[in-house]
């Protein structure tokens, strides 16, 4: 019997080599050693950044529409300042007659709203600007304010996850069709229950 503190030596030892070990079936499926060319080595990940939910970026994006609608709305305004500016100056140098003639012509077009308005560019930035302002109050998947569905809620299964079409009045779970129903017979009240509250229904179940 060998002396306490003294290990015995195990039987494949003797050599003094150590046995390399098999890689595993993952080591010899893996790709990570594979390269990579597509990504950029200087990369490195920034620590301080902070998910957002997507509460959070649907809002941002909302603002971010409406800043571009702005500067849009911006652009045609100045665009029109400079046609106005243009007409008058050539009104200007045209002298007296065209003045008068071009309040002639405002006025005969301010008697007769369904006359033709071929050569002026107003009415089409102020109808660029109405649909500007009416494109803000169509609700979209952006518009986090957009109003519930009108349609009737559909009903599905609470053990298949199908279309339900009735629903047991002791229980008070949907089923979707007379299989179900059989299982659903022979269930006790706390396991109707629990599919209950997976559905967010705390009812009691007598």
């Amino acid at each position: 019997m060998p002396p306490k503190g003294v290990k015995r030596k195990a039987a494949g030892d003797n050599s003094g080599t150590a046995t390399p070990s098999q890689p595993s079936l993952a080591e010899q499926l893996s790709y990570l050693h594979l390269p990579r060319p597509f990504k950029n080595p200087n990369y490195t990940k920034n620590i301080n950044r902070r998910a957002k939910n997507l509460k959070n970026v649907l809002g941002q994006e909302r603002e971010r529409e409406k800043v571009e609608r702005e500067k849009k709305r911006e652009r045609e305004r100045e665009k029109h300042a400079k046609l106005q500016a243009g007409s008058s100056k050539e009104g200007s140098e045209n002298g007296a007659p065209s003045t008068s003639m071009g309040t002639e012509g405002t006025s005969s077009k301010e008697k007769d709203p369904d006359a033709m308005d071929i050569d002026s560019t107003e009415p089409q930035v102020n109808d660029n600007h109405h649909e500007a302002e009416t494109e803000e109050d169509i609700p979209t998947y952006m518009s986090i304010e957009a109003p519930p569905s009108i349609l009737p809620q559909k009903h599905y299964c609470d053990i298949t996850g199908l279309e339900a079409s009735y629903t047991d009045p002791h229980t008070g779970l949907r089923y979707h069709d007379r299989h179900v129903y059989a299982l659903i017979k022979g269930m006790s009240a706390s396991t109707a229950k629990e599919y209950l509250s997976a559905r967010g229904v705390n009812s009691i179940v007598k």
